[in-house]
């Protein structure tokens, strides 16, 4: 199937080169060799599912306007178009859909970034083409030859790629996104991908200069250290040599003084100082710089790294917040002076690799384990490292010892318990809380995670949510859920005991419900016998239609019934709930063996002069064979006389076995109180 998939692509392209020659004898798009460069190139590596029923006009329509849109491109320039293309206006259409272009010099994280501002703005994405093309420009930047390029690129062109001046490897990205036809959104579009693709740019070009940053200042720890104690600055050194060995993507770095105005203190930017992201120097106003309360607490505290997370969310690479990884300066009297700060992102490698080889996490690792009191190399000591190891890496670095040490000892007792548990750390500055929650793994479900995550908006006043999930062979799944509150604003003080008790109510399953119930109806010893036997024997459809503890009063019924000697029984239930009527009830008929069928039970009932009004069957899977409730709804004429329960339930059984006919005498037990 993919190989034909395949060939009707292969077939399509060639069509829409034969179309763009037929149109080149017209007068009108670029010459045979241009055209047929610019297809082959630009559909090369499009799955052929996103392509395949599709007419060669719309290929060529798309990949026409993409090669005039980088008719002409300044150098250093992005160029991005956003329009929904229509037979009428353009010749040709996207299945529908609106296309966003982009026509920018090939570097990392093009697409990534693109995909995620469209994500952020809710923008689906249906098709990505992303071809790599090899373009000569002249100095006006207008465009003079297209070369084909890709990993099977010819020698001329591999030539012209490593020696001409004038040819550039660009990016050219064809997005199709749901159809939009506001003018007003499309240019919102392209104003938000100008600001991304600058971002992008400015990061990847001083992405060497911000890495040789780090080393100098590791350079600097080394050769000048402050008045810290040694093995702190050790470490904080070894960290930035760790972040600069591809552990770290730069995007942003700048220099900052701590200076006293008016009696508050001002973090100022050092002009020129800044890269990447932060290449664009801030307002210098001492109102600008102001510091909050919390970070004004924190600014002159004599410590050498600052971990934490930024403000702002990525616009580059991952669509979460950054990483804030400051380094504290000091002056000739041992007092902060300043910060050199780095923005970015932990690589992969940095939530893969054992933090025994991360610096700083490592140290404080074993200080949790030495404060725990237990030997490294003891049974317990290698769980609790394991609990770290698991932890999230975020997490490590940014939670202080004295809250990281209890966190991880009650972590460790909760596992292989079936229960809820839940930490929060808030924020440093209080710009957010962290809040971990663990549980039994057969318990997570989105619907959970969902319900949790209201609870936790609801109760904590959040603004914006974010969370991870990690569920694997361990016996808990963790989710971690990150709690913003709306900007400008610090998080309070949390109930965290009442937090906690919800989110195990939300986490709870019917089940769960059922065992809990089964227990206080037969006591411990009973209740856990009959929970092992009946606790996954009911069906879908008798949850959704009876709580837990109606399950618990059945199974005990289900129990008490009385078998002939092939092993088959019915029991009976008759009822009327709060929510029936004067001449409403249900009976639930309890059968161990073979399903009944209705013609043997609906007239025995209507020999009792009543309706039935609905039936619902549960089949329920035990080890001792068949078992079903079938639950009937019953009207009947007037109120049921005292003692109706067991005046029904002895009628239907007499008739059942034999003792009693099915005649209209029945009738009398409901209207007058009599005994069968």
């Amino acid at each position: 199937m993919r190989a034909t998939q395949e060939d009707s692509k292969d077939e399509l392209v060639a069509r829409a080169v034969d179309l763009a020659a037929k149109r080149r004898g017209s007068g009108s798009g670029p010459d045979a060799e241009t055209a047929t460069t610019l297809l082959t190139t630009f559909y090369r590596h499009v799955p052929a599912e996103d392509v395949v029923g599709r007419s060669e006009v719309d290929l060529y329509g798309a990949a026409l306007s993409q090669y005039r849109l980088a008719g002409t491109r300044p150098q250093g320039r992005a160029l991005v178009h956003a329009f929904t293309p229509t037979v009428s206006e353009h010749g040709w259409t996207a299945g529908g859909h609106s296309v966003v272009e982009v026509v920018t010099d090939d570097m990392p994280f093009l697409v990534d970034s693109v995909t995620m501002a469209l994500a952020e703005q809710g923008r689906d994405v249906h098709v990505v083409v992303h071809p790599q093309m090899l373009v000569r420009r002249d100095v006006t930047g207008a465009m003079v030859e297209l070369l084909a390029t890709d990993e099977r690129t010819d020698g001329v062109a591999a030539q012209a790629a490593e020696t001409g001046h004038d040819v550039f490897r660009e990016s050219w990205m064809h997005f199709e996104i749901d159809r939009e036809s506001d003018a007003e959104d499309l240019a919102g579009i392209e104003a938000a991908l100008i600001k991304v693709l600058t971002d992008v740019r400015e990061a990847v070009e001083d992405w060497e200069r911000m890495r040789a940053q780090a080393l100098t200042v590791v350079d600097d720890l080394e050769n000048d250290p402050p008045p810290l104690p040694a093995d702190e600055v050790e470490e904080g050194a070894a960290l930035l040599r760790w972040l600069a060995d591809d552990h770290f993507t730069f995007l942003g770095y700048r220099e900052y003084l701590l200076d006293v105005v008016d009696g508050d203190d001002v973090l100022r930017a050092v002009p020129g100082t800044g890269f990447g992201i932060l290449r664009t120097d801030q307002d210098l106003s001492a109102a600008f710089g102001k510091l909050p309360p919390l970070v004004r607490a924190k600014a002159r505290e004599k410590v050498l790294l600052v971990l934490a997370k930024a403000n702002s969310k990525a616009t580059v690479h991952r669509p979460v917040y950054l990483d804030y990884v400051g380094v504290k300066t000091y002056g000739e009297d041992g007092e902060v002076v300043g910060e050199r700060r780095f923005l970015g992102l932990f690589s992969s490698a940095a939530y893969t690799e054992s933090l025994t080889r991360i610096p700083v996490i490592r140290v404080k690792a074993r200080s949790v384990i030495d404060q725990a009191g237990f030997d490294p190399l003891s049974h317990t000591g290698k769980a609790l490292m394991d609990v770290l190891e698991t932890y999230p890496r975020d997490e490590l670095f940014q939670t202080p010892l004295d809250e990281l040490v209890p966190i991880a000892m009650q972590v460790l007792h909760t596992r292989g318990r079936r229960q809820v548990r839940l930490f929060v750390r808030r924020d440093t500055y209080g710009r957010y809380l962290s809040c971990m929650v663990y549980l039994p793994r057969d318990r997570y479900t989105t619907q959970v995670r969902e319900r949790m995550a209201g609870i936790l908006r609801r109760q904590l006043g959040a603004e914006l949510l974010d969370y991870t999930a990690r569920v694997s062979e361990s016996f808990l799944a963790r989710l971690h859920f990150v709690v913003r509150p709306p900007a400008g604003d610090t998080v309070g003080e949390v109930d965290t005991e009442d937090l906690e008790r919800r989110l195990a109510d939300a986490a709870r399953s019917w089940r769960d419900d059922f065992v809990t119930a089964v227990h206080q109806e037969y006591g411990e010893e009973s209740g856990s016998r009959m929970a092992r036997a009946f606790a996954d024997a009911f069906p879908e459809a008798y949850k959704e239609d009876y709580p837990a503890r109606a399950a618990a009063v059945d199974i005990g019924l289900l129990e008490n019934v009385v078998r002939d000697d092939a092993g088959h029984g019915l029991g009976l239930s008759f009822s009327q709930g709060l929510e029936d009527g004067p001449g409403e009830g249900r009976l639930k008929v309890f059968r161990v063996g073979p399903s009944l069928s209705l013609s043997e039970v609906l007239p025995i009932l209507s020999s009792l002069g009543v309706e039935v009004v609905d039936e619902r069957p549960y089949a329920l899977e035990v080890r001792a064979g068949e078992a079903w409730i079938y639950d009937f709804g019953l009207r009947f004429s007037g109120r049921p006389p005292d003692g109706a329960r067991e005046l029904v339930q002895e009628a239907v059984t007499a008739v059942w076995e034999g003792r009693n006919e099915v005649d209209g005498f029945n009738a009398l037990v409901l209207a007058a109180g009599l005994t069968w």
